[in-house]
């Protein structure tokens, strides 16, 4: 069990990188006006969805103790997130305004699972 539970952590990682990685390559962008958001960062945000509801799944499974508030918030947070993205993922320009908070509320989640114990 510990095996796939590194494993899926693992890919739960290579999504916020993906999401993450997608808006900083674009922070430039966004101060001209025309930030948009990757198809990347979509596909980031949906494995983060997964992997995170496959994670708790396989702790719970495994008799580890679970946050369930950290565990609420976080996909909350995600959801959020993926529907600013969903929803304007084929827009030429995003606005700085909806760029930015998919950044920082990416930001808050992984600074939520970090120094949330």
């Amino acid at each position: 069990m510990e095996a796939t539970i590194g494993l899926v952590v693992g890919l739960h990682i290579i999504g916020i990188a993906a999401l993450l990685g997608g808006f900083l390559t674009q922070m430039k962008a966004m101060g001209r006006g025309e930030a948009r958001f990757v198809p990347g960062m979509l596909h980031g945000a949906l494995t983060m969805l997964v992997t995170g509801a496959l994670l708790v799944g396989l702790n719970q499974a495994d008799d580890q103790p679970v946050n369930n508030v950290k565990i609420g918030l976080k996909p909350a947070v995600l959801v959020v997130v993926l529907g600013l993205v969903y929803v304007r993922r084929d827009d030429e320009k995003v606005s700085a305004a909806a760029f930015g908070t998919v950044g920082a509320l990416t930001t808050a989640n992984i600074f939520i699972a970090v120094l949330w114990t």
